[in-house]
């Protein structure tokens, strides 16, 4: 590939777009991440200045040299006109650095050559920048570099020409099409990594509010995405890099730390080198043995999970061994084994249950020199290949590693997910919440009845296992039996769980399944099936909502079918049913759907300021309690008729009501005030409510009975007891849920309960 100073364009020529805005002066910061995210982002300057090119001609002589070591010439080729068209499409842009922009996709596709990555991948690495920062069409690529790539580098643009509502909006979106173009091709993602670490390395030149949004960005996307795919390093890089624009200080102090720590701990280290090399020698086990130091976002994290001091984290050093065949893997171990005493508790076989990235190791622990615990990952040459690279590793080594079509296969499931996801998920916004539960790389182990092996995220209910199973098991489920024995459907799962789901084709999921799943798939599900299910409801709620907003402007609430079909055009909807269900679900606010239709009408135009406060002016919804789903009572402050309250839309998830004195209620009416509106309790209530109650009792015989006899007395059902014991025995405090008509009942139960001999006090629970 013949990339030299001669192939640049000329510093004086023109670029071909030298009128797009992309080239005018003082065009917008671009790069990695959305919404302008760039890592050091771009100062564009005059299409004639001439800018220094050293920085880009270095960077074009180490891309040269690793393409060339896998590459055909015919790939080269190709590659060299994508970088030429890149070059010439960036012509007169700068980096805040100094450097020219074209600077940024040559490191990019270096990163990506290191993974051995494909001519189009590169070809795409090279060009990710032009369609967002130039206004290059994706018609344009297709015509000279195929639809491969074009298809590449629109999956990585962003999407600034669509206007958002907000920037959390913008953001989640392109995140969603970013990762809905992973689903496709992983190449996206890779590259996407690429383009965001080089980015984390330059980050330092942007100012220090952008630095914190950007790392933070990276922290919580891109870092987990890295680690779900297998790409260690750049998790490991990306990681702390992140760490050290969040924390700088914290980052500082802890580099010193480590930095002094090396020094003291040499002797340490080398002795136990020695030590291992010799023992596995003797045992006649060919490996490579080698020290590692914990990355200090490792360190940091282990300190404040644990409450530790830097001195308390004795195991800042690792070692690897990395053996030459898998049975050789546990006699190397046992013979560690033999060598140090290894620490109860501390062994983890990711070889027998590889983690859900396909990561394999022996994990152990042992008491070395000194007393003091050294961590050892026992692996062989192909386990350590996937553990460096993962997913990548299918470039890297095309042949011969039977396990990584292993690998393979789980990354390409968890990529279907994320279709499944989309195809049942209301917006962006949810799409993305979805994904991030779904990225956190803490795993359970739980069995089939026939030991088949599922992978789950920690804190993973029975109901995560049956939607990972099947989403038809997942609706249908009733129960669930947990080695052998019944248990509840909250219960958290624990590895080597063996898991029975029991099912009904009548059972429905709940509502409350929504406050104890942890998987994006299972959330999105439920929240996909309520939606469909309650559909009617939701349109009579959304119907009425609407009304009160009309009347309380001064319109009519029957609309004419001109006006109605203006509405459905500008909105989007397909319909009128669907604004309701829209409304009725929270996606859309009454509030400024009947402000759009004032504006329609020749009123007040619709893109006039809003008063957040106008909802809570409407007439109130009247609650009776028989609803259904879309209306719910808030479990943290269980409103009963008589009780003042206010309704709270919640997106997808229809009105709930909350007490006006409840705490959560005031701190999200702060957050959220144009999402509240004025309810009130029917006159005619056909149900009864849940209510909880504290008391503080004497610990004595037959307490309890007495008790919960009088509740029955005072016409109230049990739904739930617990007790909590004080450190001296003397006094127990006693906690029920209980069902009553409305407030009088509860006060006159309350009443006959107070005069229990034992009771010391009893009052309502609000949260």
């Amino acid at each position: 590939m013949n990339l030299n100073p001669a192939d640049l364009p000329s510093s004086g020529k023109p670029a071909t777009r030298a009128n797009s805005p992309a080239n005018a002066p003082g065009a917008a910061a671009s790069g990695a991440g959305t919404n302008g995210a760039s890592g050091a982002g771009i100062v564009s300057a005059s299409p004639l200045a001439t800018p220094t090119l050293n920085a880009g001609v270095a960077s074009v002589t180490h891309l040269r040299e690793k393409l060339a070591e896998y590459l055909s010439p015919a790939d080269l080729q190709k590659v060299k006109e994508a970088y030429r068209f890149s070059d010439e499409m960036h012509l007169g842009q700068v980096r805040k650095s100094g450097e020219p922009y074209i600077s940024h996709p040559i490191a990019v596709a270096e990163i990506c050559a290191d993974w051995k990555l494909d001519a189009q991948a590169i070809m795409a690495a090279l060009l990710h920048d032009v369609m967002e920062d130039q206004d290059v069409k994706k018609d344009e690529l297709i015509e000279r570099f195929g639809a491969p790539v074009a298809s590449l580098v629109d999956g990585l643009s962003k999407l600034e020409k669509i206007e958002f509502q907000s920037q959390i909006e913008a953001q989640a979106e392109n995140f969603r099409k970013m990762l809905l173009a992973m689903a496709s091709d992983v190449r996206v993602i890779l590259i996407k990594l690429a383009d965001r670490l080089h980015n984390m390395r330059t980050l330092e030149v942007m100012a220090p509010a952008k630095k914190a949004r950007i790392a933070s960005e990276t922290m919580e996307v891109y870092v987990p995405i890295a680690h779900r795919l297998g790409l260690n390093n750049i998790y490991r890089e990306l990681q702390d890099l992140s760490f050290s624009h969040l924390y700088p200080m914290r980052y500082r102090t802890l580099a010193k730390a480590v930095k002094a720590a090396r020094g003291n701990r040499r002797e340490v280290v080398k002795k136990i080198l020695e030590s291992v090399k010799s023992t596995l020698a003797m045992a006649n086990i060919e490996a490579e043995v080698y020290g590692r130091e914990k990355t200090l976002y490792g360190i940091y994290r282990k300190m404040r999970g644990k409450h530790l001091s830097f001195s308390q984290v004795l195991d800042v050093y690792g070692f690897r061994v990395v053996v030459d065949s898998f049975p050789n893997c546990y006699v190397a171990l046992g013979t560690l084994h033999s060598l140090y005493k290894p620490m109860p508790g501390k062994f983890k076989d990711y070889i027998a249950i590889r983690k859900l990235n396909g990561y394999q190791s022996l994990h152990t622990t042992l008491i070395g020199p000194y007393g003091t615990p050294v961590e050892f990952q026992i692996r062989t040459q192909d386990m350590h290949r996937t553990a460096e690279s993962g997913v990548a590793a299918h470039w890297l080594y095309k042949n011969g590693e039977s396990n990584l079509s292993d690998l393979q296969q789980r990354t390409h499931a968890w990529l279907q997910s994320l279709l499944d996801i989309q195809q049942q998920t209301g917006d962006s916004a949810e799409f993305l919440e979805h994904v991030k539960v779904d990225l956190f790389p803490d795993s359970v182990y739980v069995f089939t009845p026939k030991s088949k092996i599922i992978a789950l995220p920690r804190g993973a209910t029975p109901v995560d296992f049956a939607y990972s199973i099947h989403t038809g098991i997942g609706d249908h489920t009733v129960s669930v039996n947990i080695n052998g024995e019944a248990a509840s459907l909250r219960t958290e799962l624990r590895n080597g769980d063996i898991v029975e789901i029991v099912t009904d084709a009548n059972s429905r999921p709940s509502p409350t399944w929504l406050s104890f799943v942890r998987t994006g798939k299972a959330r999105s599900a439920i929240r996909h099936h309520l939606r469909t299910i309650n559909l009617p409801e939701s349109i009579v709620l959304g119907q009425q909502l609407l009304a009160q907003a009309l009347t309380t402007l001064g319109l009519n609430p029957v609309m004419e079918e001109q006006l109605i079909e203006r509405l459905l055009n500008e909105s989007s909807a397909k319909s009128l049913d669907e604004l309701f269900a829209d409304i009725g679900i929270g996606k859309r606010m009454a509030a400024l759907v009947a402000r759009h239709i004032f504006g329609l009408i020749g009123g007040e135009s619709a893109s006039a300021p809003i008063d957040h406060n106008s909802a809570a002016e409407l007439d109130p919804v009247t609650i009776c309690g028989s609803e259904g789903v879309s209306v719910q009572l808030a479990q943290c402050c269980l409103p009963i008729p008589g009780d003042q309250i206010i309704g709270q839309l919640r997106r997808d998830q229809g009105l709930q009501v909350h007490t006006t004195d409840c705490t959560l209620a005031k701190r999200q009416k702060a957050k959220e005030p144009d999402r509240w509106i004025a309810v009130k309790w029917g006159t005619e209530l056909n149900r009864r409510f849940d209510s909880r109650i504290k008391l503080l009792i004497n610990n004595e015989k037959g307490i309890l009975a007495r008790v919960a006899a009088e509740i029955g007395e005072s016409d109230a059902n049990i739904t739930y007891v617990g007790m909590d014991e004080d450190k001296e025995h003397v006094l127990h405090q006693l906690r029920f849920t209980i069902q009553v008509k409305d407030r009088v009942h509860l006060a006159g139960l309350l009443r006959n309960v107070r005069r229990v001999v034992g009771v010391n006090r009893i009052l309502r629970e609000r949260s």
